[in-house]
């Protein structure tokens, strides 16, 4: 977990929902038994504040969304949200994504994988930090269903280059660049970038 100031609304919040609204990241992932239908669903890696994530799941009530997140603060703001505004189709774990991913999720189980500006680390030396490497893809390609995809966006023009030069070398995925989808809100961390002169590049990679 990565620890920061967090209010006390979204203590409380955290106190008084988290067993209902956090998953529990030691049992398999079943999202018909979760939220009690059947539906698409879309998985978010690092939701940050959760903006984003929110605006999503309100906006698309026939779709279940799940989020993952290590930033308590931004863990924290989401429960309060999520219970303020009576939202049932979202869940969220606090844990490492890989983790989680690799011993929660079943195989082709996933519809829509989310990875918004992450960590660019930036530095050559950190290279190895960033979430996309050639083992993230090999995860990526076996909880996605067939026909399931991807979805990246970045405002760091090196890290989409990194991005298509792993998700484009690999076979088992059909994509690139894509102008920016309509489901995917404007965050203000976007807003401020694109001020900024930021170039943001949304990517899709389709499950074959």
């Amino acid at each position: 977990m990565r620890s920061g100031r967090m209010s006390e609304r979204y203590k409380l919040a955290m106190d008084a929902h988290w067993q209902t609204i956090g998953l529990n990241p030691a049992e398999p992932m079943n999202p018909e038994v979760v939220f009690g239908r059947k539906a698409p669903l879309v998985v978010e890696i690092g939701f940050g504040m959760g903006d984003s994530l929110l605006d999503m799941a309100a906006a698309d009530p026939d779709t279940d969304f799940i989020g993952i997140e290590v930033h308590e603060p931004g863990v924290g703001r989401v429960v309060f949200h999520i219970n303020d505004g009576g939202l049932k189709n979202l869940r969220l774990y606090r844990v490492d994504a890989v983790d989680v991913l690799t011993h929660c999720f079943a195989d082709s189980s996933i519809d829509r994988l989310q990875l918004y500006f992450p960590d660019p680390w930036h530095k050559k030396k950190h290279w190895k930090r960033r979430i996309v490497q050639e083992d993230f893809v090999d995860l990526i390609h076996k909880k996605l269903k067939p026909g399931g995809h991807i979805h990246i966006a970045t405002d760091w023009v090196a890290y989409a280059e990194w991005s298509q030069g792993k998700f484009g070398s690999d076979s088992r995925f059909t994509g690139g660049v894509i102008p920016k989808p309509d489901f995917r809100p404007l965050t203000r961390f976007e807003g401020k970038g694109l001020g900024k002169g930021h170039i943001v590049t949304d990517l899709k990679y389709v499950k074959s």
